[in-house]
């Protein structure tokens, strides 16, 4: 992208779930500054805990790895990549099936992907077995705008 960010944060961690409540928190404190409704912001956070434990659980597996996470605000806009040098993922269409796990005696849901696009307005998957796994997502946020019988009722107010 040529575009120009008005913001931009990096971060690496290892691959332990007690740093997924770090990257959520993380990215939450940068999304603030755009704004966002607590909707808007939860959303965020959900979708970012979703991510991060999917490269915890299933790119690392029982292996300590490093996660990358880059967060860039545009306009009204936050675009954010979680990155692992794990396993990767075979099927990424599979992977994207509502509940499909490959960690049934885990107990997972197979809902991760799901609820990436379900919170986000857009989301992409980029896998290589052996390699790893990039996962974009974006969210737009909307302010609401002060519509002007709200201005008048605030100026007209004594």
């Amino acid at each position: 992208m040529n575009e120009q960010f008005e913001n931009e944060m990096k971060l690496e961690f290892l691959s332990k779930s007690s740093n997924e409540a770090f990257a959520r928190l993380t990215v939450a404190a940068f999304a603030s500054q755009l704004d966002p409704t607590i909707e808007e912001l939860a959303d965020i956070k959900t979708a970012v805990s979703e991510a991060v434990t999917n490269c915890i659980i299933h790119g690392y597996e029982n292996k300590i790895g490093i996660v990358k996470l880059s967060a860039k605000l545009y306009q009204n806009e936050i675009i954010i990549e979680i990155t692992d040098n794990g396993k990767g993922i075979a099927n990424i269409e599979l992977a994207k099936e509502p509940l499909y796990t490959t960690k049934p005696n885990l107990e997972r849901s197979g809902m991760g992907f799901t609820i990436m696009e379900s919170f986000m307005d857009d989301i992409n998957i980029e896998s290589i077995v052996g390699v790893g796994t990039k996962v974009t997502m974006c969210k737009k946020i909307k302010k609401e705008e002060t519509n002007q019988e709200q201005i008048e009722q605030m100026t007209s107010m004594p």
